[in-house]
């Protein structure tokens, strides 16, 4: 039996690229009865997040189901991505590496071993894996550990949350005095809000289409909750906006930015004059 891990992540495919093979939740179940299809494949994981969407399987032929996930995947979003296919040892070394947070955008990231647990644990109640993929993930979650407290990996940010906060901090003198809007109320939108609070913001819009998570969200950071038909008005009056949704086109766009933003617009990936970061 070998182990086979095939995919795409943020090292070989744009953003763009990336968000059309993201796999929402019911479609991953399909997909999960799709590929248990493939002749010699007898156990599947599917990890889907904003950096990756990787497979991994335990088959007697690695190369038929590799090229066979691949067809799958590319026949659903109507065309081929650059795909890349580790068999043993390198599938394991790359499932450590991603649950350590190596292989992430933010070195030692937290957030993807949460991730890696929720895709095993969705196989393993699914009745995808069996003793070679449970053998594996368990052992990739000690090793994690392992990486976290015998290492200096966590001395930097570890979080989208923590890098904001650290960028801004780089941007702006005094946090306690900048007002923020954080459009969106998932877990990184919280993980952020939280990471801001604790330095010292204290005046904090959030902004959602689903207004009772925005309002939610919004006293727990001690916030005001704002609807979504009303975040741009609020948009010229704050310092720094934080974007984190789950929509499939940007919220945002750089024309826009500068248009709402009153000539302070600025973004961390676009280098404008300014005083205002996104």
């Amino acid at each position: 039996m070998n182990i086979l891990c095939t995919g795409i992540n943020h090292r070989i495919a744009p953003i763009s690229m990336r968000e059309r093979f993201a796999l929402p939740p019911h479609e991953m179940e399909i997909l999960l009865h799709q590929i248990h299809q493939i002749e010699g494949l007898h156990e599947a994981v599917i990890l889907s997040t904003c950096n990756r969407v990787e497979f991994y399987v335990a088959t007697i032929c690695p190369r038929l189901s590799g090229e066979r996930i691949q067809d799958i995947l590319s026949d659903r979003v109507g065309y081929e991505a650059p795909f890349y296919h580790h068999a043993i040892p390198f599938s394991v070394r790359h499932l450590f590496r991603v649950a350590s947070g190596l292989d992430s955008m933010i070195l030692g990231e937290t957030e993807v071993l949460g991730q890696v647990k929720r895709a095993y644990d969705k196989a393993l109640r699914g009745g995808s894996t069996s003793r070679h993929l449970n053998k594996l993930f368990q052992y990739a979650f000690r090793v994690a550990k392992t990486v976290r407290s015998e290492t200096r990996i966590t001395r930097g940010p570890t979080s989208i949350g923590a890098a904001v906060v650290e960028l801004a901090e780089k941007i702006f003198d005094d946090l306690e005095k900048c007002r923020i809007m954080i459009l969106g109320a998932g877990e990184t939108s919280k993980r952020t809000a939280r990471s801001l609070i604790s330095r010292g913001v204290r005046s904090t819009f959030v902004s959602n289409r689903t207004y009772e998570r925005a309002a939610h969200l919004a006293a727990e950071v001690g916030g005001e909750a704002l609807h979504f038909a009303q975040w741009q008005d609020a948009f010229p009056d704050v310092d720094i906006l934080i974007s984190s949704t789950s929509a499939p086109y940007p919220i945002l766009t750089q024309p826009q930015g500068f248009a709402c933003g009153g000539g302070r617009f600025r973004a961390s990936c676009w280098r404008c004059p300014s005083k205002s970061f996104v």
